[in-house]
């Protein structure tokens, strides 16, 4: 399973973005799909994330409200709208895959994805 993230870029606060994470080798549907950030110095923060199978997402409490994740199984992709953002949303975002649906205790940890996309860079300005 390789992922490709996509759709990083500059944005002013209140602006939005739709990330695209690609899914090449997708065989196993019954699967989680993951949205992460990162900023220098700080640990990768969870963000969102998918069952693909049955479409439940669920979301940080820092971004509930103003991002939504989807997906298109036709395109093997999983997309992160973000609307209304903030300078505190600057950051890497990574999308991630397991095989499996997990839990939500679960989803929130990064270790529980086996698969990472290379991440794409979100700069909100102030």
């Amino acid at each position: 399973v390789q992922l490709q993230a996509s759709g990083g870029g500059l944005v002013q606060a209140g602006g939005s973005l739709r990330l695209a994470c690609s899914v090449s080798e997708l065989t196993d549907k019954n699967r989680s799909m993951g949205w992460f950030r990162q900023t220098p110095g700080k640990e990768r923060e969870f963000v969102g994330r998918i069952e693909w199978r049955t479409r439940y997402t669920s979301y940080a409490d820092s971004v509930k409200g103003r991002f939504t994740i989807s997906r298109d199984g036709a395109k093997n992709t999983v997309y992160l709208q973000m609307d209304s953002l903030k300078p505190e949303d600057t950051a890497v975002y990574y999308c991630a895959t397991v095989a499996r649906p997990i839990a939500m205790g679960s989803s929130v940890r990064s270790s529980a994805y086996d698969y990472w996309g290379q991440g794409t860079l979100v700069t909100v300005s102030s």
